[in-house]
């Protein structure tokens, strides 16, 4: 198989299965492993920002691989890289965004149970289909538009019952701080994902898998630019061993925390970016949201967080977005397919008639 731009359907479909497993590893491992350093002693925000775009060089190996894959089938003269100034330039800013973000959301994080604070993430799926309509002028479908309804719903119904969900340790004022920081979080990674879509559409050249990997490396590692600065002014680097030593679970697995943090935070944005080249920043969203309510019971039980009413609807709200969203993909897809056979059909038959 050559790395192409356009991609056979069913190696579409493959890699598109891929890319939300890895996705699918990232929503609901990162916040996991998020809440356990705060948990068990963690205290530095901009160190866990770091955390979530630090793993990037990681990037670099499927990069690697595409290269000499690309060298073994089209020669020596195969480039190194594909990414313009360009290109570069719109990475670099999409990715200091990205670090805002990974500050905003571990702020949030801090304060607040995995349960709600994946929950509230949910609501980036408005923030998307919003971008997407205006950035990329993505249409909406009457399937798509219930579903961000529902997913949207099913963020808010938390905000109804927020003093009962306070974590220990953590005061009234600090849960509604991290409340709306997550929110944040949301609203700006939400605009994010079709700004991503926006840089494949005016790329001005074939769009590769290669290509995908270079704009993710660009992004995470100008968001870990951003996030090192913060780490600097705040003296992180000089109380990472410190904290280390005072870690509830014991030195070594506070750095096992660290490590599998930014390893399976890099699952999540390649997956990201992954889905946006496969599909849409629509889709990726979708993803995001409906795989946020299993990370609300992983946190229920591994953290032994409390699971509400309001919670349960949230979650079922949640998977019928998730159906609803699939079940119009699946008509459109039906319907495209139908038409590109009536198409095919009705050229045949011109052709006949010419003979």
């Amino acid at each position: 198989m050559e790395e192409e731009a356009n991609l056979s359907i069913n190696m579409r479909r493959f890699l598109l299965i891929i890319n939300c497993l890895l996705l699918s590893i990232g929503v609901c491992g990162g916040p996991l492993l998020m809440r356990l350093y705060f948990v068990e002693g963690g205290l530095r925000i901009w160190f866990n920002s770091w955390l979530q775009s630090g793993g990037w060089p990681l990037t670099i190996i499927p990069l690697v691989i595409l290269y000499f894959y690309r060298r073994k089938t089209k020669g020596s003269d195969t480039k190194f890289y594909y990414i313009t100034p360009r290109i570069f330039i719109a990475s670099f800013v999409i990715g200091v965004f990205t670090g805002v973000d990974a500050y905003l959301y571990s702020w949030g994080g801090s304060k607040l149970p995995v349960s709600t604070s994946s929950l509230l993430i949910a609501a980036q799926l408005a923030f998307t289909a919003i971008g997407a309509y205006f950035i990329v002028k993505l249409k909406f479908t009457s399937y798509s538009i219930n579903a961000v309804v529902l997913l949207t719903l099913g963020a808010v119904l938390l905000g109804m019952r927020s003093n009962g969900d306070l974590p220990e340790g953590v005061t009234s004022k600090d849960y509604v701080i991290g409340f709306i920081m997550t929110l944040l979080a949301a609203a700006l990674y939400g605009l994010i994902l079709p700004c991503i879509e926006l840089v494949y559409l005016k790329a001005k050249q074939a769009i590769t898998a290669t290509l995908v990997l270079e704009i993710q490396m660009v992004m995470c590692f100008a968001a870990t630019a951003f996030c090192t600065i913060g780490m600097i002014a705040n003296k992180d680097f000089q109380a990472i061993s410190r904290e280390a030593k005072h870690f509830n679970l014991g030195e070594g697995r506070y750095y096992i925390v660290v490590i599998w943090s930014a390893i399976i935070w890099q699952c999540f944005f390649v997956g990201a970016v992954g889905v946006i080249y496969l599909s849409s920043s629509l889709m990726s969203g979708v993803m995001i949201a409906v795989l946020l309510p299993i990370t609300e019971v992983l946190g229920v039980i591994f953290f032994d967080e409390k699971f509400s009413g309001e919670k349960g609807l949230s979650l079922v709200l949640s998977l019928w977005g998730f159906v609803s969203y699939f079940y119009g993909e699946f008509k459109q897809a039906k319907k495209v397919e139908k038409k590109k056979i009536q198409e095919n059909e009705m050229t045949t038959t011109t052709q006949i008639e010419h003979v």
